[in-house]
């Protein structure tokens, strides 16, 4: 077995991810796959292209309002398999089409023999660039769903995750008329055990009223940094707690840390962070600001920063939320990878949108179940 496919074995064994049966398995299973290749000369080769996302109802939040969404998927093929791969394009991210398109093209694989080479590559792709996060975690998805499948193993699998321990995910709600809330609560009716409501304007509480007018489902709410005071944001947890909601994300500005760690340690619901964590080097300067961090693929760069995210947050008693941005079944399905043992889950975004690309991670029983299927399991359609 080659050195890079040995230390990608190691890797997972320190990773705390499969046990030293099932590695001594996938060794002997790699050795004879590196033995029938010995001849190959096999070269990793990255395509892309825009594709735009539309979406079932308008999303609109505190600040912005939008119909559709834009992505650029990817392919990374080798020796006869492909990864897939995609960068989900939300405005506030400050990344568009033209700006991913002009960073893949800098990237140059052709120095790397092998796709299991992924802490070099990986770092490679992260030089190559300051920012570019989506664009980064389109190449760490599709590496990802490579190598799975040379493995011949789902992620979930590879890094020694319970599925049975996947949390329900949240069905997230905008702000919109009263008519239009009632009508995305009942169409989601029976499918799922806990929503999510988009809150932080004028009408928060006329919103959360409506929406208990036709659930008794609990509730997340994400405030999206709009509530302004510290004092008024607690009166309203308090007030939110009485309706049956179980968790705050973000209620206030990034900019506003003490004041975030002042309601985090009054407020009776756990208090989140989104836009106040976005990679591995923001985790530390959130443990005593927020009670927990939702971690999202298109913010940190993609799985392999998202793992050590999670791995993080965890040794320091945080909680930890897997997010998603409006995108496929394929960045959900890799996201989905992660959601064992996480405390809350919103991967939704295949949900909201009518033109997915892939089939993937399916919606049973209220939880985004990845399929048993090597890589991050999706197939085109």
């Amino acid at each position: 077995m080659s050195q890079n496919r040995r230390n990608f074995i190691k890797s997972l064994a320190i990773a705390g991810g499969l046990s030293m049966m099932d590695l001594s398995v996938l060794a002997e299973k790699n050795a004879r796959q590196e033995t029938s290749k010995a001849s190959r000369t096999a070269k990793m080769k990255l395509s892309w292209f825009p594709y735009n996302l539309q979406l079932k109802h308008a999303f609109n939040i505190s600040n912005y309002s939008r119909k559709t969404t834009p992505v650029v998927l990817v392919t990374l093929e080798y020796d006869g398999l492909t990864g897939y791969g995609e960068a989900a394009l939300p405005p506030y991210l400050g990344e568009s089409q033209p700006s991913v398109v002009a960073f893949l093209e800098k990237i140059d694989l052709s120095g790397f023999s092998d796709p299991l080479q992924m802490d070099e590559i990986l770092h490679y792709v992260d030089s190559v660039a300051e920012n570019n996060t989506a664009a980064k975690a389109a190449v760490d998805i599709a590496l990802h769903d490579l190598a799975g499948k040379i493995i011949g193993k789902p992620w979930y699998q590879l890094w020694g995750l319970n599925i049975d321990k996947i949390p329900d995910t949240t069905f997230t709600i905008g702000m919109d008329t009263e008519e239009i809330l009632r009508q995305k609560v009942k169409e989601v009716e029976g499918q799922y055990k806990i929503l999510k409501i988009k809150l932080g304007g004028k009408d928060d509480r006329k919103m959360v009223e409506t929406i208990r007018s036709v659930t008794a489902l609990p509730i997340a709410v994400d405030a999206n940094q709009g509530w302004k005071d510290k004092h008024q944001a607690l009166e309203m947890i308090h007030w939110l707690k009485e309706k049956g909601i179980v968790m705050i994300e973000q209620p206030m500005s990034k900019y506003l840390p003490d004041d975030i760690a002042w309601l985090t340690a009054e407020s009776p619901l756990p208090i989140f962070a989104d836009e106040s964590i976005q990679r591995l080097h923001d985790v530390v300067r959130t443990k005593g600001v927020f009670s927990g961090i939702n971690i999202k693929l298109m913010k940190c760069t993609g799985m392999r920063e998202a793992w050590k995210m999670r791995n993080l947050a965890q040794s320091l008693d945080m909680k930890v939320m897997i997010g998603c941005m409006t995108e496929t079944s394929c960045a959900i399905s890799a996201a989905a990878q992660l959601a064992p043992g996480m405390d809350f889950a919103d991967l939704d975004g295949a949900q909201l949108i009518q033109n997915d690309a892939f089939s993937g991670a399916e919606l049973i029983n209220g939880k985004v179940m990845p399929l048993n299927l090597p890589g991050i399991g999706v197939k085109p359609v």
